[in-house]
């Protein structure tokens, strides 16, 4: 079967447009193949088992290797490629072959030889080293410069360098300064203090940067002065109308009390149908009293009634039929409500005005809220801020009746509001 096999594939080389070996020891070995040995073959196990390929394996061996060796078959090359005529030029001279002190000749070494690529097949073509990472993304930026430029813009990168380049102007002059130049500046090199240059860049990278204050501490939380103080009608010696003002302030407040002390009194009264008379008093006295002798003939009369669970319930079963009609009513309910979802979606598409209209009072209820948000924010800045879960109340006016005001200082009663007075006015 073996021998078969060698003349089938010579018979294949040989069609091969004039197919030449180059390892003629293997066709030589492989035609002393031995007596063909009989087996039956009609199963994969005999098969893979007796069969001989090796003579498939040795042509493809020699493929490889002119392919490797001359870059082809020799079959399909020319004989230029092949052979070429030595006509010997005798003008050339013959370079001698350095010779070393010991007398040979400085061939590479064996090892040397091995690791020379000597495949004349190139080799395949890595495409990851021609492609570049992030090729769209500097292909973009590339573009956008060029049009920058061809618009005469100034470039990002042109810019930080002017302004860093105008940053470090004051540094490098003073850098350039000598060491005995009186005008240097003063640095103590045992000091605590160190030295920080006014380039940006540079505090930026040495991590010296000061951090930049907040714009919400540039506000004031609140709008209140530091230190309230009293109307003019609140004077040791107000005028009149000032005065009057103050007292109407102050009986204002007085009566919001008033309601709101009235008003907790009418929620905390009692019902005139809930006052305790004679009656209702003896009536409780007496009410455990007369009722025991009543529940203790009825206990008896109790205890003689069976005592027991309720009896269970027997369900019937459904019949085929019942569960058929159950069975239609919740198709039809289903078919109901789809009907009912496909009518409604419909009726959409004739309520856009509506919708419209819906939509109309949603932002203008949305805005009026915003206003009244901002209305909100501003009118806080007045009101004092809430420091626990206890509202801020505002301590009782002091004011001064009429006639307990006094032109003279001497007979003045001293209040809280006269001492601020006097203390924002010490010319008096």
């Amino acid at each position: 079967m073996a021998a078969v096999a060698a003349k089938r594939i010579k018979r294949v080389a040989a069609g091969q447009h004039g197919f030449l070996s180059l390892n003629h020891t293997r066709e030589q070995n492989s035609s002393r193949i031995g007596k063909r040995k009989r087996v039956n073959r009609n199963k994969k196990k005999n098969w893979n088992k007796y069969s001989d390929i090796q003579d498939i394996e040795d042509f493809l061996d020699d493929v490889r290797l002119q392919e490797r060796a001359t870059g082809g078959l020799l079959s399909e090359k020319p004989d230029d490629s092949l052979f070429f005529v030595d006509t010997g030029d005798q003008n050339k001279v013959a370079q001698e072959a350095p010779v070393t002190k010991r007398g040979k000749s400085s061939k590479p070494l064996r090892v040397d030889l091995i690791l020379q690529h000597d495949s004349l097949v190139p080799s395949p073509k890595d495409i990851l080293a021609h492609q570049q990472p992030n090729a769209k993304k500097l292909r973009r930026i590339s573009q956008r410069v060029e049009k920058q430029v061809a618009k005469g813009l100034q470039l990002r990168s042109q810019k930080q360098l002017q302004r860093r380049k105008a940053g470090g102007a004051t540094s490098s002059s003073e850098k350039s300064l000598p060491d005995d130049d009186p005008s240097r500046p003063f640095y103590d090199i045992w000091g605590q203090e160190e030295m920080l240059s006014g380039d940006a860049f540079y505090l930026e990278q040495t991590k010296k940067k000061p951090v930049k204050r907040p714009d919400r501490l540039n506000e004031k939380p609140s709008s209140l002065p530091a230190v309230e103080i009293i109307g003019p009608g609140g004077s040791y010696n107000p005028d009149f109308f000032d005065h009057q003002a103050l007292l109407l302030e102050a009986h204002m407040v007085e009566e919001k009390k008033q309601k709101e002390e009235l008003k907790l009194a009418q929620q905390l009264a009692v019902r005139k149908e809930d006052i305790a008379t004679e009656e209702t008093i003896f009536q409780e006295q007496v009410e455990g009293l007369v009722e025991e002798d009543d529940e203790e003939e009825d206990e008896p009369k109790g205890e003689e009634e069976p005592k027991g669970s309720a009896p269970a319930v027997g369900r019937e079963k459904k019949t085929e039929r019942q569960r058929k009609r159950e069975k239609a009513q919740k198709e039809r309910e289903k078919e109901k409500r789809t009907q009912r979802e496909l009518v409604d979606q419909r009726q959409q598409l004739f309520q856009l005005r509506s919708i419209r209209a819906d939509l109309k009072r949603r932002e203008q209820r949305t805005r009026q809220k915003q206003a009244q948000y901002q209305a909100q924010k501003e009118a806080q800045k007045f009101c004092p801020q809430r420091l626990g879960k206890l509202k801020f109340q505002a301590p009782d006016l002091e004011v001064q009746l009429s006639d307990e005001l006094s032109g003279s200082l001497r007979t003045l009663k001293v209040s809280q509001a006269v001492s601020l007075h006097l203390w924002s006015h010490p010319g008096l």
